[in-house]
């Protein structure tokens, strides 16, 4: 009877996260959401469908293992050199300025104590990586300025996770002194990465070395596995935490040769695990807390996404971006992360943490997630609206972030390229090759000083600005290529690129029939889209190697762009 309920038992939880990440999917939210919410249904303050809270327990600390496990496999220190300065030192000042106020908001405004009060503010500093990757994917605004920071910041919270997790179990041991246990614990560390670092270069090589020389994938992933969860293990028996071990062996198993395998095998069964690790945690969430308590859960909430957008706002802004740009970083990065789960849960393990304390915390990490695609969307819906308004203060604004252009000034410009990201800067060396003059507008200050240096004429500054547009003389181009992936930017840029040059010819990027419909009533005829280019390229190809001669590739490929059914762009909604 025993292994029937936890049969039924591991089966409810795994068809809760189905129906969870379903419904979330459907409604175009992040499926972490969906697992939270259904988990809190499901849960033992809802439905009581789950009555083995030992199982929930086992399944999420695998889950956080095989998530800390994969960050290891993912992360490396060429991430941190490609971030640039707003991800390195923007985002440490993010951490510890939104420690700060955590920090005072558990000293102050809750009456806490010092532990408590620390813990929360290394939570508050934390954003989620799933649910903001998910967010920009969805709104193709992966590759835009905004997403960019948002990743780069995201990238260094994640890694900074590790120290925080060493840190959170000494916040417990009141009765010791903390720079020795601290220094303590710091001695341990070093020693299990020593370990690491030996094993790393002599054995895992060799052991790895033999269970691929079996061609055995089920082999393999256990060898993975069975390295990651007893390196956990290690850690905890020397009193560290069980998720700096996986992390650990993640890394080290990252700089082999085999890391690349390693992470495709395991990813699968981290994503089911980390699932069920999401599910579980909105078990923990009390609805009875929130209806009871819902004064404090709103006011927390809100201080902590104002803080967290203020605070990231204001240090992208200081990094020299626009302030449409710091605006979407911020709305984006206002919530509490998946990590702080792991932290809230150590701080209740260890008794930091009351329950009060602990559920407040989770019930305002799941409210912070459910806000920010709606966040997102508000700024990212205003910026738009402003841009297409004429006449507005925002103009006066800009004028004293447009860089004056570089190079010759009489020279004209024939094309002007609106965005120089990867597609930007082919576009640019393809100009370059055919002899054909250009200029850039871009919002990114670190490539605007790249192009400066090489003498590339062009201005910083939102192209969908009119001043901006001016000032980058497109009354004198002849071709504007808007090469951005942001939607509502293409659209306002054209519009606006229209109003002052009323014969000029624009190439568009676009993704969906919506924009495309809105580009075409402007005029527009000229509209790339990126996935139904590429799949041509995919066909072509393969019509070549089964055997097709170019002559036949060619009259096929003239039929096919005839087809009324051939999809061009995406029917998804915005």
């Amino acid at each position: 009877m025993e292994q029937s309920g936890l049969v039924i038992n591991f089966t409810i939880l795994l068809v809760a996260a189905l129906v969870g990440g379903m419904v979330a999917h459907r409604l175009k939210q992040p499926v972490i959401l969906g697992y939270l919410l259904i988990g809190i249904a499901v849960g033992p303050h809802a439905l009581s469908l789950v009555d083995d809270l030992e199982l929930v327990e086992g399944a999420a600390t695998l889950g956080v293992a095989l998530l800390m496990l994969t960050l290891g496999l993912e992360v490396s220190i060429s991430q941190l050199r490609q971030v640039g300065r707003v991800g390195l030192w923007g985002g440490v000042a993010q951490i510890l300025i939104t420690f700060s106020f955590g920090l005072l908001i558990g000293t102050v405004i809750f009456g806490w104590p010092l532990s408590q009060a620390v813990l929360l503010g290394l939570i508050i500093s934390l954003s989620s990586t799933m649910v903001c990757l998910k967010i920009l994917m969805d709104r193709g605004e992966l590759d835009s300025v905004h997403g960019r920071i948002m990743v780069a910041i995201l990238i260094l919270q994640d890694i900074s996770v590790v120290l925080m997790i060493v840190i959170v179990p000494l916040l417990s041991e009141t009765g010791q002194n903390l720079p020795l246990a601290l220094g303590t614990v710091v001695g341990k560390a070093l020693l299990i990465i020593g370990v690491a670092i030996v094993t790393g270069l002599w054995v895992l090589p060799w052991v790895m070395g033999r269970i691929g020389g079996v061609r055995s994938r089920e082999l393999f992933l256990l060898t993975v596995l069975v390295l990651g969860l007893g390196a956990a293990i290690s850690t905890e028996i020397f009193g560290l935490s069980t998720v700096f071990g996986a992390f650990l062996i993640g890394l080290v198993l990252r700089e082999t040769r085999f890391g690349h395998q390693a992470l495709a095998e395991i990813t699968p069964l981290r994503d089911i695990f980390a699932a069920l690790f999401f599910v579980s945690l909105g078990m923990l969430l009390d609805p009875q807390y929130i209806i009871e308590h819902w004064g404090l859960v709103a006011s927390t909430v809100a201080l902590i996404m104002v803080i967290k957008f203020a605070t990231v706002s204001v240090i992208v802004r200081s990094f020299g971006y626009m302030g449409s740009t710091a605006l979407l970083a911020g709305a984006g990065l206002l919530q509490i992360g998946e990590f702080s789960f792991i932290l809230a849960e150590i701080g209740i393990n260890r008794g930091i943490f009351s329950p009060d304390a602990y559920s407040l915390v989770i019930a305002s990490a799941i409210i912070t997630m459910l806000i920010t695609p709606i966040s997102l969307g508000m700024v990212s819906y205003f910026r738009s609206r402003l841009a297409l308004r004429r006449g507005i203060p925002e103009t006066e604004i800009e004028e004293s972030m447009v860089v004056p252009v570089a190079g010759d000034g009489d020279e004209e410009k024939s094309v002007v390229i609106a965005g120089f990201g990867r597609v930007g800067q082919n576009i640019a060396k393809g100009l370059e090759d055919a002899g054909l003059a250009y200029s850039v507008i871009e919002l990114d200050p670190e490539l605007i000083f790249k192009l400066r240096c090489g003498g590339v004429a062009c201005i910083y500054g939102d192209s969908s600005n009119t001043h901006v547009l001016s000032r980058a003389e497109i009354a004198r181009a002849k071709v504007l290529v808007v090469t951005f992936p942001d939607p509502l930017t293409v659209v306002t840029t054209v519009k606006n690129a229209l109003a002052v040059n009323p014969k000029l010819r624009i190439v568009a990027r676009v993704h969906r029939e919506r924009e495309a419909n809105m580009l075409r009533e402007l005029g527009v005829e000229e509209l790339i889209s990126p996935e139904y280019e590429a799949s041509l390229e995919f066909l072509r190809r393969t019509l070549s190697a089964v055997g097709w001669r170019k002559a036949e590739v060619n009259k096929a490929f003239t039929a096919i762009q005839k087809d009324e059914e051939i999809v061009k762009f995406s029917q998804e909604p915005e």
